[in-house]
């Protein structure tokens, strides 16, 4: 960029906001909304009732953006659970249309219950969005034929996406639940694969966890343009863990269902705790200094193609892969070498014991049991109650707005709070700025189709171009999302109330008023808003390092209950990176503070690391630490944890961390030293 534009570039901030997420398309459903959307509506023509179809296509939109699953029983969880809030939504809406505070007060109260139910999990999130959309839906437009009709024929439209997305099911049972055990497997084999430049330096903070905190991290000066530049073992450990975190979810919350009877999950289950040992040889391996052969890592895909393969086929499948591994030399290759073997044994065994599968993170509850439990947390949680509080104040000046100013048709500023102020999908300020982006974005191609198609069958042309754009954008964000979405519905409820093109201006000031009003009454307003929570988490992260290091040396903790603690904080960190990207998207000074603790995020991930190497070499032949050693170093790690819950800003402290070089605790040594070390920006 020319000098005397230097100052004109948009904040890096604003670029991260803007800038598409990299997703590959799901083309199956794309077919699926063009087909789902494009229907309902072409039935509605075909009986000279389109106003009837065009209710059942808005059905299939949130059925359209509830199909995010891979498995089929999930889908039936993801898109029938949602359909039946959105129902009792339209209902709610549609029997308060036009009745003044009445209206105000139901979509009030629906939005604290919406907000509320948001911290639950995935599927609640999107069936209180649902809930709140169609309930909005309902109270702002005059919905055709009896009370019942509108919220029966939204629901038969979500619940044709769900018929669509079934029908290979007879064809495909079980095929994503072991594509996903195969991706982890694969995740894998590129971790043991992965080298890196970092080693262990000294307890001055100069090893690897303070190089990984010092060079490329945000923690500088000038926030950079991306957060940190983590090595290829660190990019290569986040996809293991996210792997694993996704493959254990689906199978441990279906053989909740079946209660271990079902053969094919037990067989999946036991092969995912196979992998693990190997996910806790990884570290020691990488610590060694030395690079695996290529054999190693080429055995772990072969076994990933076992695994995908099937049962039928996984005995040939492995005896194909031919374990010809290395002469282990270490204890580290030792270890690897192995949790490979075992790995390779479970994959090719067809038949397995369910009585002898340990739930490495342990077995869900049943279902009644886990839904009491969720109620229950959100009831007493101070967090659901300021979300859905906050929620329930925009919708409600919203609604006060528009029922005290004439605007015609002003459902669309609520329709625009509901999807910018949902508190568990991100930044309230990047989602309300890529919402106004997204809906410029979308008018422009609405005046375009409602200016130039005549309604009536054309309409079907239009949304099977239209339609396909929704899943197909989604993954890369929110903004275009909105703008693929924005379009279609301004189709379809021009179908329903018929003012053309005199839609256009109106929504896009409707549009810019709820991003107003979730700005100043749902961010500005709430402190909370302003801070970053990583160090929180961060803090609770540390303190159960703290444990996991007294566990792995001496405590008596079995190494079943020792691999769902180093899970569970793996897990944790996955949270603080996902809340740290979406600090980065906040304006200064939020997302500048922000990015001071990234370089901790990762000394700490690095300390877990360490620490299970050190546990792997002594099970595997290394002499095991002195106890006061041991001490010495969970001594530091609490001191590190009440240090960052008592300061909003990273203080480094030279750590007295000295200790026998030849000890297996020294890598870990400078790890939580240079964890120590680590200082915020002046």
């Amino acid at each position: 960029m020319p000098p005397e534009f230097a100052g004109l570039a948009p904040p890096a901030w604003l670029l991260r906001t803007l800038r598409p997420q990299r997703a590959a398309v799901n083309r199956a459903a794309v077919v699926r909304a063009a087909v789902a959307m494009t229907l309902p509506l072409a039935v509605g023509l075909a009986v000279g009732e389109p106003a009837y179809g065009a209710l059942a296509s808005m059905g299939a939109l949130s059925g359209v953006i509830s199909d995010t699953a891979d498995a089929y029983r999930m889908r039936i969880l993801n898109i029938a659970v949602p359909q039946l809030l959105g129902a009792v939504g339209v209902t709610l809406g549609a029997l308060t249309y036009g009745h003044g505070w009445v209206t105000v007060g139901t979509l009030t109260a629906v939005a604290l219950v919406s907000g509320m139910i948001s911290s639950i999990g995935a599927v609640a999130s999107v069936s209180g969005l649902l809930l709140l959309l169609n309930a909005v839906i309902g109270a702002g437009l005059p919905l055709p034929g009896a009370w019942w009709a509108a919220p029966v024929l939204m629901a038969g439209g979500g619940l044709l996406v769900l018929l669509l997305a079934l029908l290979a099911w007879p064809l495909r049972s079980g095929v994503p639940e072991r594509a996903a055990v195969a991706d982890t497997y694969r995740a894998v084999a590129d971790l043991l694969a992965a080298h890196d430049s970092a080693s262990p330096g000294g307890p001055d903070g100069s090893g690897s966890a303070g190089n990984a905190g010092s060079t490329g991290s945000p923690g500088g000066r000038d926030l950079p343009d991306a957060p940190g530049a983590p090595d290829a073992y660190d990019t290569a450990r986040h996809a293991v863990t996210r792997s694993l975190n996704q493959s254990y979810d689906l199978i441990l919350a279906r053989r909740a269902r079946h209660h271990g009877r079902s053969p094919e999950l037990t067989r999946l289950l036991a092969q995912l705790n196979a992998i693990t040992p190997v996910v806790e040889a990884a570290p020691a391996a990488r610590l060694s200094g030395r690079p695996l052969p290529e054999a190693i890592p080429a055995a772990v895909r072969g076994l990933a193609d076992a695994v995908a393969a099937g049962p039928t086929a996984a005995v040939a499948a492995v005896a194909a892969v031919e374990l010809r591994l290395p002469a282990p030399t270490s204890e580290a290759t030792r270890a690897v070498d192995h949790a490979l073997r075992h790995a390779a044994e479970v994959v090719a065994t067809p038949d397995i014991d369910p009585q002898a599968i340990d739930d490495r993170l342990g077995r869900p509850a049943a279902l009644g049991v886990r839904a009491a439990r969720a109620a229950r947390d959100v009831a007493l949680s101070g967090a659901s109650w300021r979300y859905g509080l906050r929620l329930a104040l925009c919708v409600g000046i919203a609604q006060v707005l528009v029922s005290t100013v004439p605007v015609p048709r002003s459902y669309w500023v609520a329709l625009t709070i509901t999807f910018v102020l949902k508190p568990d999908l991100g930044s309230v300020f990047s989602r309300a700025l890529l919402r106004a982006v997204g809906t410029v974005a979308g008018l422009v191609v609405a005046a375009a189709v409602l200016s130039q198609v005549q309604r009536g069958w054309w309409d079907l042309a239009v949304l099977l171009v239209l339609a396909p754009l929704i899943p197909a954008l989604t993954p890369r964000g929110y903004g275009y999302q909105t703008a693929a979405i924005t379009p279609v519905i301004l189709l379809l409820s021009d179908n329903l109330n018929h003012q053309g093109t005199g839609l256009i201006l109106p929504r896009l000031l409707d549009s810019l008023t709820g991003c107003a009003i979730a700005l100043v009454a749902g961010y500005l307003l709430w402190p909370e808003s302003w801070h970053t929570r990583v160090g929180t988490r961060l803090a609770d992260a540390v303190e159960d390092t703290a444990r996991y290091v007294a566990s792995a040396f001496g405590d008596g903790t079995e190494p079943a209950a020792r691999a769902r603690m180093r899970r569970r904080i793996y897990r944790d960190l996955s949270v603080v990176r996902t809340e740290f990207q979406r600090a980065l998207t906040e304006p200064p000074p939020t997302g500048r503070r922000a990015a001071a603790w990234w370089p901790l995020v990762v000394a700490v991930e690095r300390i877990v690391d360490a620490t299970t190497a050190a546990r792997v070499r002594v099970g595997h032949g290394a002499p095991p630490p002195d106890p006061a050693e041991v001490e010495h170093v969970i001594a530091h790690i609490r001191e590190l944890t009440e240090g960052i819950r008592r300061s909003a800003v990273l203080v480094g402290v030279r750590a007295d961390l000295t200790g026998p070089a030849d000890s297996v605790l020294e890598p870990l040594r400078q790890e939580v030293a240079a964890a120590r070390a680590v200082a915020s920006p002046r």
